[in-house]
């Protein structure tokens, strides 16, 4: 009985779905890659995709304790890779970050505390990947949280997504690591 209720509550939801909805992407915008934890390699994906990264990496993120993303883009950075990230102000702590680690590593690090909370979770490869979802850059996102990760490869979000990153950098504060 439950089963039957199930097939017929799904068939009624996508029968509600514009056509466009359940159809492929177009050939000019790929489908995305889609993660979810826990423990679904959300943040093996992300450091994946910061080691492909030929140019630039702009990083937005509410809640950021992830040692093997930090050190992912540190390695960047190493390579000549220009990274700036953006942080909530959770993130300036009274104990060691992420942000420490950042700035540690020469990555231009900002504050946003312009907001109650800075809540994205963004990351932008190259001018043309777009990382995001409700995934917080953290062991317990990957480890404990019921949480997505799309891999979006579009040039045209990415500027969207640049554009908001940077509008969020200009009223942000340089972040001075302890």
């Amino acid at each position: 009985m439950r089963y039957a209720l199930l097939i017929s509550s799904c068939v009624t939801f996508f029968s509600l779905l514009p056509a466009t909805t359940t159809r492929a992407a177009s050939p000019s915008i790929p489908l995305p890659e889609v993660f979810f934890s826990p423990d679904g390699g959300c943040t093996d994906a992300v450091v994946r995709e910061i080691a492909k990264a030929k140019t630039s990496i702009l990083v937005q993120a509410y809640s950021f304790t992830s040692a093997p993303i930090a050190g992912a883009l540190v390695d960047a950075a190493r390579r000549g890779i220009r990274i700036e990230a953006v942080l909530d102000k959770s993130n300036r702590t009274g104990r060691y970050s992420a942000a420490d680690f950042l700035a540690h590593g020469h990555i231009p690090t900002y504050i946003d505390a312009k907001h109650a909370i800075a809540h994205n979770k963004v990351i932008v490869i190259d001018g043309q990947t777009v990382i995001t979802g409700s995934f917080n850059f953290t062991k317990a996102a990957e480890e404990s949280n019921a949480e997505n990760l799309l891999i979006l490869r579009s040039a045209s979000l990415a500027m969207r997504y640049t554009n908001n990153i940077l509008e969020h950098k200009s009223h942000s504060e340089p972040y001075n690591a302890r």
